[in-house]
């Protein structure tokens, strides 16, 4: 179930990295957050951040721990006296 979700959210992610809504945001409706950024900087910046996040979930939830014993095992094969 973990997965499904991890691939919903990164589906999600991907579809939401297509900021197409803010590309004719006129500045003057008051889309300019903090007083200064532009809306698709703003935008950007919190992607990147939600980015990150997923990423993190990515390596705790889904990373492939069979494979990390798997070449501890070989190591330690090498590394033990014949």
């Amino acid at each position: 179930m973990k997965r499904i979700l991890l691939v919903i959210v990164v589906v999600a992610l991907y579809i939401l990295h297509q900021d197409f809504w803010f590309w004719r945001t006129p500045y003057f409706r008051g889309a300019i957050p903090f007083g200064f950024i532009p809306i698709g900087l703003f935008y950007q910046a919190c992607f990147s951040v939600a980015a990150s996040l997923v990423m993190w979930l990515l390596v705790k939830f889904a990373w492939p721990s069979q494979l990390e014993r798997e070449i501890e095992e070989r190591n330690s094969e090498e590394d033990s006296p014949s």
